[in-house]
């Protein structure tokens, strides 16, 4: 009997090991497939005009709504006036088109930049023309911004389309709110990249684009008007806008864009119910209460799936 009574106990222990052992894959499993949902907080950064175009700072949270793909989501991350870290980064056409604006160029550079950045930003200045040179790397330090912004060089070719997708996949590794001031005539020249490449890099590394026309001769018959409506509709497409130069002046123009950058909502969402196969996800935020002519809002057209979305 206690032979038997031995054995028995022994097989229960067996059997209860086994029964750990058994269930401990299925735990790790179920772990797992908790551990691995794979849901990303979407950040849309907002402008909101009114009638006269002037910028609306007051709004609530339940002020907005937010579609995607046609569908409505959650707000779960609101902020008025961020203060999410700027990056920025300056690319100025130096192509012979506008050789003669440089030193303007120059100084409304300088200036924009002791504006606008504080402690916890950072700026980039790049030149363009027949190649696009860094002329200095992500920096607050104003001194070192300013010995840059006086280097600039010209050349005869103007590789536009160059410019935003390098200034752009450069903005990508880096956290916060990524913009692109360009300063140029929209002309370019050297068709290497396209306005499609410029565009989806700008895109998919949630780059914000800025575009100050600088128009040489306004009335001269070879003044390139695609090449405006490019810059025009390349800030309209990524929540930035367009400036042009001859309304104020340079100093004016990046004025308005300091401003812009100031009034700033942030709107973050998890997506949900989300169009299976779906690369592009188009995303677009109204306010309901309003009368439709009321207000103006202004965000990035949306965002790639395959692109990994990063809090801020």
């Amino acid at each position: 009997m206690r032979t038997s009574s031995t054995c028995l106990r022994r097989l229960c222990a067996a059997a209860g090991l086994c029964a750990v052992v058994a269930a401990a894959p299925i735990a790790m499993t179920a772990q797992e497939a908790t551990f691995h949902v794979d849901v990303k907080l979407v950040n849309i950064f907002v402008n909101v005009t009114d009638k006269n175009g002037s910028l609306v700072g007051g709004l609530t949270k339940d002020d907005f709504a937010v579609f995607e793909d046609n569908r409505p989501q959650k707000i779960a991350l609101f902020e008025r006036k961020t203060d999410v870290p700027l990056n920025l980064t300056l690319a100025i056409d130096t192509s012979g088109s506008v050789r003669k604006d440089l030193d303007e160029e120059a100084n409304a550079a300088r200036h924009f930049a002791h504006d606008i950045l504080q402690p916890k930003d950072q700026m980039s200045v790049i030149e363009f023309a027949t190649d696009v040179t860094e002329l200095t790397p992500f920096t607050n330090n104003l001194s070192q911004i300013d010995h840059a912004v006086g280097g600039l060089r010209s050349d005869f070719a103007t590789a536009l389309y160059d410019a935003i997708r390098l200034g752009s996949e450069g903005l990508g590794k880096r956290k916060g709110r990524k913009v692109l001031v360009l300063v140029s005539d929209g002309d370019d020249t050297a068709k290497s990249s396209t306005y499609a490449q410029a565009l989806e890099a700008a895109l998919r590394n949630e780059v914000m684009i800025y575009s100050l026309i600088d128009v040489p001769i306004e009335a001269s018959a070879g003044r390139d008007t695609g090449g405006e409506h490019a810059l025009i509709t390349l800030a309209e497409q990524t929540g930035g806008k367009h400036f042009y130069v001859s309304d104020g002046g340079l100093d004016k123009a990046f004025a308005k864009v300091s401003d812009d950058l100031r009034t700033q909502y942030l709107i973050g969402y998890y997506p949900q119910h989300q169009v299976p196969g779906t690369d592009f996800h188009r995303v677009v935020v109204t306010i309901p209460r309003a009368a439709a002519d009321e207000f103006s809002v202004r965000n990035k057209a949306g965002y790639y799936a395959d692109t990994p979305v990063k809090s801020n």
